[in-house]
């Protein structure tokens, strides 16, 4: 019985010989895992905080409102507290003033600004009153919005207390005035901080050092400094004239901004209208203590008597500002949705202003931006 089991004993074993055994099952890579990024707060972090609220003239009221419905909508946790300032006023009220202090955050539309006469802005006066030195402007492409360009993502950061844009001028005597130009490290530090912390690439100081070569080459001196503290970001210098002829023509180039007072509103201008115009672009102004979120370029038309009368201003850049702020406030997942909701709305294609190519109301943008919140 032995013997007849033999020969199918040596089969077993040639096949094993033959065939070697499989591999063992292989563990699934922690690598290749998704795994969800988890935002731990401090305790107490998810306490409502109070807005201060400034409507502002023109279309600000309209698109203000559309924050306010949004933000209820999505049960965001904030809270309003309104304030009536407009930019005929002589000076911004001082409980408007106290009231930014105590919340250290504000959400504003556009204040309409005199031109000559002797009338400051109230925007300087704000910007002046709580340092809120930095000012930040994101040009980008939104998906199925139609541009000249593609690949925009600029960030321009410029100085917002000095300089000929401030209103620090004065007549020395009939006939000449002298307008005061300063350098501020604090804003070339800021500008490669918010890069470093944003995962940019590179910094570009705009200047006209040729021209101005003592304010603006102190400028220079301040950047070139700054930029030695952070080895990881590419810096480069441009000449301000020629910044505005590479914009229109190559501005996939460029990545973070950093600019003088005055320079800096142009530049912004221009790359706003490059990327998709000045009704989609995000803004704010911020300080060590304060920050002021808003329409990130020239809010041209506030006074747009039409856009008021038919309610058909465009929410768009006030919208995202205020998923700037909500990130601000350190609220990322409401930012998120309220980015992701806009942005979904603009790449349907189907509820769109008339300066976006279509016939929206501003109502029907923020009921389709609430729709896609609530999807």
């Amino acid at each position: 019985m032995a013997k007849r089991s033999i020969p199918a004993l040596n089969k077993v074993l040639s096949n094993l010989i033959s065939s070697p055994p499989p591999p063992p099952p292989r563990c699934p890579s922690i690598l290749s895992q998704t795994r969800s990024v988890t935002y731990m707060p401090r305790p107490g972090d998810g306490t409502p905080r109070c807005v201060t609220l400034i409507p502002g003239d023109g279309i600000g009221p309209v698109v203000t409102g559309t924050v306010e419905r949004v933000m209820k909508a999505m049960h965001a946790p904030v809270y309003f507290e309104r304030y009536e300032v407009h930019g005929d006023m002589k000076k911004v009220p001082e409980e408007v003033i106290e009231s930014i202090k105590k919340n250290k955050i504000c959400l504003k539309g556009g204040l309409a600004t005199p031109v000559g006469g002797g009338v400051n802005s109230l925007n300087v006066q704000l910007r002046k009153e709580l340092d809120l030195y930095a000012s930040l402007v994101n040009c980008f492409n939104l998906p199925g919005l139609p541009t000249r360009h593609e690949n925009v993502d600029i960030v321009v950061i410029r100085e917002n207390t000095e300089g000929e844009y401030s209103g620090l001028e004065h007549e020395v005597v009939p006939g000449v005035v002298e307008s005061l130009k300063f350098c501020s490290e604090r804003i070339a530090k800021y500008a490669f901080e918010y890069a470093y912390l944003n995962n940019r690439k590179k910094v570009t100081a705009v200047h006209k050092a040729n021209i101005m070569k003592l304010a603006d080459g102190l400028f220079l001196e301040s950047c070139r400094e700054v930029a030695t503290k952070y080895p990881g970001i590419q810096y480069n210098e441009i000449i301000v004239d020629n910044c505005c002829m590479q914009l229109v023509s190559k501005p996939e180039q460029f990545d973070v901004m950093v600019t003088p007072n005055l320079y800096g509103n142009l530049v912004s201008n221009t790359a706003a209208g490059i990327a998709g115009g000045t009704g989609v672009m995000p803004g704010g102004n911020v300080g060590a203590d304060h920050a002021i979120f808003e329409q990130g370029a020239s809010a041209g038309n506030v006074g747009n008597e039409e856009l008021v009368e038919q309610k058909k201003a465009n929410p768009v850049a006030l919208l995202l500002s205020s998923a700037m702020m909500l990130r601000h406030l350190q609220f990322p997942s409401f930012a998120d949705r309220l980015e992701t909701a806009v942005k979904q709305v603009i790449l349907e294609g189907k509820y769109r202003t008339r300066d976006l190519g279509g016939h929206s109301s501003t109502e029907e943008v923020a009921d389709a931006v609430i729709a896609a919140l609530t999807d």
